[in-house]
């Protein structure tokens, strides 16, 4: 039996989202100062995440648990998400 994967529900990161695509937060990857840092910011395993700009190059900026927040693009690289299912 062949397993159907919908590629909606691939992990990606997070800086490959398209503005208005929400996602939720699958893992944080890095050094561990950063996965502290970006943790009690908010950024943990199910938050919620909408993408409110990416113009790929420079900054990102979603909106994360009631709050909008700019990431550089390395830092975006190292959040992987799961878009959120429709």
């Amino acid at each position: 039996m062949k397993i159907h994967e919908d590629k909606d529900m691939l992990a990606l990161a997070l800086h490959t989202l398209k503005v208005g695509e929400e996602a939720v937060v699958e893992n944080v990857a890095g050094e561990l100062s950063f996965i502290s840092r970006i943790s009690a910011i908010g950024f943990t395993r199910n938050a919620e995440i909408t993408m409110l700009q990416n113009w790929k190059w420079g900054p990102v900026i979603v909106f994360i648990r009631d709050t909008q927040m700019a990431l550089g693009r390395t830092e975006a690289g190292r959040i992987t998400v799961r878009k959120k299912a429709i």
